[in-house]
């Protein structure tokens, strides 16, 4: 039988401690300077946050502005009255520059009331309209310039068409008519020149805002389906919750019979399809063209034509055969270290029934990520809006101060209208050229590293919590009369007064790592339009590597704050004895991990799928709960959708709950094994079922 590493290699397997009996109690503070760090890093953090809530202001992402600057329809503002943003020419809004300067690149105006009507301005400026019409004009404009210069000068609007408010915005009232995209009642509408023209362009334009109209009638309808159907939507999370803790019990019980079933389906599955390719290689014989080898035929983008050939179902016959061969020699080489594998799952369910609590801990961690994941929404929207309106000079003329900003409240009387009488003071953009300012990119990416920080220290926090309550469990020799008094709190306090700063420095390399991925991310997006194929070639190969290096990190820190909960050690000596217990003993982790990994995704899939079904018959009205039904609905799929995401986020906790119960039960049987021999100075802490399975006893009790 192939067994593990037993030599020097990876590392000197742990020795026999007299007084070693679980998770040390006299511990001492491990990685201090991080822990400094991280206490100066959320400082500066805080600070951040205080000067970012100081300079910036929200109302710039919800309350739209003109092109001055000014807000549309707030209190104590010139445009109190005037409560909606009016775009000169919307289709300039599908520009990409919206996407990077988040302006359209169009003269944007307040107005009291979206347009209702067609209207040129060359009509308006000739009839009586053209006192509706200059409403939609730049405030102060009068009538003293010709059409042309008007429409140059980008006073007024070239064309007004009916549109409709949606978030205090005036797009185009665009809609199907017999199949044809209508604006209002018309198809066309006059230019500035007086002639009739489709509307084609300005409908493509507009589409986006009419999605947007119907969007927000889909909002409201969704809104009015939560407001009916949240109590049933209450009770469908409820029972997932329930299903999640059975699953759970049950697996003490029926996980060696699952494990065994599903390798024995897979068998059955595999041998079902070597039968079908000999059917049909079979079924192919004499057949014309059949004998065509695969080199002769070559590549044919219809791949359906391979099937027609005996080499095809001959090469699959023998890729399953193969396959097949391999798994019922591992099943075979294999057999002892799977059933190590279901009897730590089934430990884990009694550990859990004995830690109860331990299963509401991920709300603690939920709560926690909600706080990181607010304080850094909110750090960030004031940041983005802390730019001030800048404003700089204009004129048509050459003018030796054009270009520079400009005051507009005290330009007329300053010495710049002076040298240039003709020359205005006009809204640029939002930024600023102060330190702060200019420091601004600088302070999004410190507020996204430190989110990434905060809330992989989070995680780590939970993770050396349950380590610990779980490490007690296994530890005692007499379960459960030997476990500690509620030690799922003294986990939590060994691990924030002792090793915040262990945690600290693995959540810091997990960050690191995180946000040189968004910036690949973000440069990956930058250079989708390039042309050069090395570039991106290089960039695919770098986000490749840094996601293997993420999950490696990952399961390196998992596994060094189990050894943190138990020892008290550093960060790197826990990381380092971790990693070479784990290497010592490779093919039992990789058998646990693929049994614990199916036996999740089979609760997963039970659990949501039950819960998911249950919620569809119930909304579509085809079964009845007592007397009660389901109310009356305008989308049946908003509840389900809510209850089949919520069941999978419920069992996604628990399951999360018991994988670390698995993994830290499981470092504790190799430390075991390691460290003791089942002789009366040094007992086996592990299962009867487990030292019936490895064939070890306590000589004790052998002997009683």
């Amino acid at each position: 039988m192939v067994d593990e590493r037993k030599d020097g290699s990876y590392g000197t397997p742990q020795k026999y401690d007299p007084a070693f009996r679980g998770p040390i109690y006299n511990r001492g503070c491990t990685d201090i300077i991080c822990c400094v760090f991280l206490f100066l890093a959320i400082v500066g953090y805080v600070a951040v946050g205080i000067i970012a809530w100081t300079h910036g202001d929200p109302r710039k992402v919800i309350y739209p502005t003109d092109s001055q600057g000014q807000f549309c329809g707030q209190k104590g503002t010139k445009n109190e009255n005037k409560p909606f943003l009016f775009y000169f020419n919307i289709v300039k809004c599908a520009s990409p520059l919206v996407l990077l300067e988040f302006q359209c690149p169009t003269p944007q105006i307040c107005v009291e009331k979206c347009p209702s009507r067609y209207l040129t301005y060359l009509n308006a400026h000739v009839s009586e309209d053209f006192e509706y019409y200059k409403q939609y004009c730049l405030p102060g404009f009068q009538k003293n310039k010709g059409v042309a210069e008007v429409l140059r000068d980008g006073d007024c609007p070239a064309v007004l068409i009916p549109s409709k408010p949606f978030a205090q915005r005036c797009f185009p009232a665009v809609h199907a008519h017999k199949g044809v995209l209508m604006v209002g009642n018309e198809t066309t509408y006059e230019d500035g020149l007086g002639s009739r023209k489709n509307v084609t362009e300005l409908v493509e334009g507009a589409k986006k805002a009419n999605g947007v109209l119907e969007a927000r009638q889909l909002a409201m309808r969704i809104f009015e389906d939560y407001t009916v159907s949240w109590y049933w939507i209450i009770i469908g999370l409820i029972i997932a919750m329930v299903l999640s803790l059975l699953f759970i019990i049950l697996l003490r019980f029926l996980a060696g019979i699952m494990v065994w079933v599903m390798i024995v389906m897979v068998i059955l599955v595999l041998g079902y399809g070597i039968l079908h390719c000999y059917m049909e290689y079979a079924r192919l014989r004499g057949e014309a063209g059949s004998d065509i080898s695969l080199v002769d035929l070559g590549f044919q983008t219809d791949f359906r034509v391979y099937l027609h050939l005996r080499q095809t179902w001959v090469a699959f016959m023998i890729i399953l055969s193969i396959i097949e061969v391999i798994i019922i020699l591992l099943l075979i080489f294999l057999r002892k270290r799977i059933l190590i594998a279901i009897a730590l799952i089934k430990e884990a369910s009694r550990a859990v029934g004995y830690v109860m609590c331990s299963l509401l801990y991920p709300l603690v961690t939920f709560f926690l990520l909600c706080l990181c994941i607010a304080y850094w929404a909110s750090t960030a929207i004031f940041l983005s809006t802390s730019n001030e309106a800048v404003y700089k000079i204009f004129n048509d003329t050459s003018c030796p101060v054009a270009g520079k900003t400009c005051n507009p409240e005290t330009f007329p009387s300053s010495n710049e209208s002076r040298l240039c009488p003709g020359a205005h003071c006009q809204f640029a953009f939002y930024g600023g050229e102060s330190t702060y300012h200019r420091a601004l990119l600088g302070l999004q990416i410190f507020n996204v590293f430190m989110f990434f920080w905060l809330a992989n220290f989070v995680l780590a926090l939970g993770q050396v919590t349950l380590a610990g309550a779980f490490a007690s469990y296994y530890w005692a020799m007499n379960k459960p009369d030997d476990l500690p008094a509620f030690p799922l709190f003294s986990a939590f306090g060994r691990a924030l007064r002792y090793h915040t700063g262990s945690l600290a420095f693995g959540s810091l390399i997990l960050a690191i790592v995180q946000v040189i991925r968004v910036m690949l991310e973000y440069l990956d997006q930058r250079l989708k339009a390039a042309e050069n194929k090395f570039a991106k070639f290089l960039m695919s190969c770098l986000k490749c590597c840094f996601w293997c290096l993420e999950k490696f990190i990952k399961f390196l820190n998992r596994n060094a704050y189990i050894m943190i909960a138990i020892y008290g050690t550093n960060f790197c000596t826990s990381a380092r004895n971790a990693f070479f217990l784990l290497m010592r003993n490779i093919i039992r982790v990789a058998v646990l991990d693929k049994v614990t990994d199916f036996l999740f995704l089979l609760g997963k899939l039970l659990i949501v799928g039950s819960v998911g079904i249950l919620a569809f018959f119930f909304f579509t009205h085809r079964i009845r709960i007592v007397q009660d039904t389901a109310p009356p609905l305008n989308y049946y799929w908003v509840p389900t959708v809510t209850v089949v995401i919520g069941s999978y986020l419920i069992a996604h906790g628990f399951f999360s709950v018991y994988g670390m119960c698995v993994d830290t039960l499981f470092l504790c049987f190799l430390e075991d094994l390691e460290r003791n021999d089942g002789t009366p100075e040094r007992p086996y802490f592990m299962s009867l079922t487990l030292k019936k399975i490895l064939n070890k006893t306590n000589k004790r009790q052998e002997e009683a």
